[in-house]
């Protein structure tokens, strides 16, 4: 896994992960961001909602987009970005499931557990992003 810093945000950088374009996609995607925010000191049950939100937006870039390509995280302020690339032009739909299904669920999760989220149309595709708010150990210090 290679992950390389970007550029700045204040003194927190931006990571962009190359993301496989296989099934590995979101393990890669979870472990990358898990090492991320370890690194910059967040823990503590926010974490989990952000990598089940990576997860999910990893998945659906990879069932729905037409290829993953990346994936970004930008923290600055107690404010965590994340962005999946995939060079797909269909826009993401928030719908309510089926209760009889077993999945489609995605967004409606990213939804409930983001303060926000969103889409953009890009060169070579778009990306989805999904803001949290989360304060890092040592800011109380």
């Amino acid at each position: 896994m290679t992950m390389s810093k970007t550029r700045s945000e204040g003194s927190l950088p931006v990571v962009s992960l190359p993301l496989p374009v296989d099934v590995t996609a979101p393990a890669v995607a979870r472990q990358a961001v898990r090492a991320t925010l370890g690194g910059l000191g967040l823990d503590g049950p926010e974490v989990d909602d952000v990598l089940l939100a990576t997860s999910e937006l990893v998945t659906n870039a990879f069932e729905h987009g037409e290829k993953p390509d990346r994936l970004e995280v930008e923290y600055s302020d107690g404010r965590l970005t994340l962005r999946v690339f995939d060079s797909g032009t269909s826009r993401p739909k928030l719908k309510e499931p089926s209760p009889m299904a077993a999945r489609s669920r995605g967004l409606q999760l990213v939804h409930a557990l983001s303060d926000d989220w969103g889409h953009e149309l890009c060169s070579g595709g778009k990306y989805v992003w999904a803001v949290f708010s989360l304060a890092r150990a040592d800011a109380s210090a």
